[in-house]
């Protein structure tokens, strides 16, 4: 060695891992902090890259496919044609099933509503008050006309199993604000969509983003609540599962799987405190409970209401990406093929006055400029009958709509043509969609990537716009 050069010490992997450990757990610390401070102090000014609008997620999700010439996009040609063959007057693409009948015009009525004069049909009385807050896109279009990929898609971007959903992306993006709660929630009103728990996965991303599903009822979590007969015997447990995990790890080397589960279980563990409170409604005054029909009489109101109030509470502890699916009304969800009436009328009823509810209370808090909420199916329906009184899938028209969170209310963007079949003016993909939810979160959509199989994943591929002229 030569006088007064100090020659370099190389460290192993291991040892300089084992020298920094303290130095990680004080930055995870700081994380979990700042997670803390983050929902207490959210200004706005959060993001990724660029300063965010809205800081938490609403997705309703109208499962089966609402159909769009009879909820927010009026056709007055269909009366005018009711009973026609559409090969006269249409292009007819082949559908699901093929069973194509005459031209079917609305059951329902259309009036305008709010100073924007939007029209809503008589499906929507509670959310009709609300169009004002709402950015009605009638333009958009899916790749897939089943429900199962189609499902994928609207949730993943992807009309292939094992890809991950939005709500996981958000969460990997962005995290929780609180440690206490997992990123992504879905509240399951009793019907878990076509192509399954996969809808809710974290694919290729780490295992703890994936939604955590919450039931209806008294145990909406299963195994949370505390087995043994002392706090201290589950702690020594616990601490005893720790050991034998760091053991494990240092044998066989990190795994995905054993890490997501252990994250898992510590975030079980901190529920144990705050999920009974959080679920518990019962301290909600009566009138609040009444807004959000709560106590109907109609059966799946009450477990929509229910799920609306739990996301408002989700919301103010600082939950940021929350799915709601829709309750059993007896009939098919969304997904009318016969009995048009019946089905979409019970469907309405039971979530028309909880969203609009939601939507209420929300603005009273001072909180709906901060939370995005989103309303859609996964695809539209024909402006013609399957058999007499129904309408077959489809995906190359329809209708959803966002409100809050950075969006610029009563306004209508894009349209179908003159029957609701075609989207013709503004087209939205599926991949605008997630782009704009991304963006008003901060994020650029093209920048959120996750390494995976030799390429920078994210969740709009190569594909996605924000869609700007809904945005305030």
């Amino acid at each position: 060695m030569q006088c007064g050069i100090i020659q370099p010490k190389f460290l192993s992997r291991r040892n300089m891992l084992i020298g920094c450990a303290n130095g990680f757990g004080a930055i995870a610390f700081g994380v979990l902090n700042a997670g803390e401070n983050q929902k207490n102090n959210f200004d706005n000014s959060e993001g990724m890259h660029h300063k965010a609008k809205a800081k938490n997620v609403i997705f309703l999700y109208m499962d089966g496919a609402p159909s769009q010439m009879d909820t927010f996009d009026p056709k007055p040609l269909l009366n005018k044609y009711h009973g026609e063959s559409p090969d006269k007057l249409l292009k007819v693409l082949p559908t699901q099933f093929n069973n194509i009948g005459k031209i079917l015009q609305s059951p329902w009525k259309f009036k305008q509503y709010g100073q924007s004069g939007t029209w809503v049909s008589d499906l929507f009385p509670y959310i009709s008050k609300h169009v004002d807050d709402l950015a009605i896109i009638k333009s958009a279009v899916s790749n897939f006309p089943e429900h199962t990929s189609a499902n994928y898609f609207l949730h993943t971007g992807s009309g292939f199993q094992g890809r991950p959903s939005w709500g996981a992306w958000a969460s990997y993006g962005l995290g929780s604000f609180n440690k206490n709660l997992p990123g992504f929630l879905v509240l399951n009103g009793g019907l878990i969509p076509p192509g399954g728990l996969d809808n809710f996965n974290s694919g290729f991303l780490p295992a703890a983003y994936q939604g955590s599903v919450f039931k209806y009822g008294p145990a909406p979590v299963a195994n949370i609540n505390r087995k043994e007969v002392t706090e201290k015997s589950q702690k020594d447990k616990i601490d005893l599962a720790n050991r034998l995990d760091r053991l494990n790890s240092k044998k066989i080397g990190a795994n995905d799987q054993i890490e997501a589960a252990i994250a898992n279980q510590e975030t079980a563990f901190l529920m144990q405190s705050s999920i009974p409170d959080l679920m518990d409604i019962k301290n909600e005054s009566k009138a609040t409970q009444d807004l959000y029909g709560v106590n109907s009489t109609y059966g799946p109101t009450k477990i929509f209401g229910t799920q609306c109030l739990v996301a408002r509470r989700l919301i103010e502890r600082g939950a940021r990406f929350i799915e709601l699916t829709c309750p059993s009304v007896g009939a098919d969800r969304w997904d009318q093929h016969s009995n048009l009436k019946a089905g979409h009328e019970k469907n309405a009823l039971a979530v028309d006055q909880p969203i609009s509810g939601l939507i209420h209370d929300l603005k009273s808090k001072g909180m709906l400029e901060s939370t995005l909420i989103v309303w859609s199916g996964e695809f539209g329906r024909t402006p013609f009958a399957q058999g007499n009184d129904g309408r077959d899938h489809n995906p190359f028209g329809f209708t959803y709509w966002m409100a809050g969170g950075g969006v610029k209310g009563g306004t209508s963007y894009g349209a179908t043509d003159d029957f609701g079949y075609h989207a013709i003016d503004g087209k939205v993909e599926i991949y605008d969609m997630h782009a704009t939810m991304l963006h008003l979160l901060g994020i650029d959509h093209k920048k959120l990537t996750f390494r995976f199989g030799g390429r920078d994943m994210r969740l709009t591929d190569v594909h996605g716009e924000v869609i700007s002229k809904i945005i305030a």
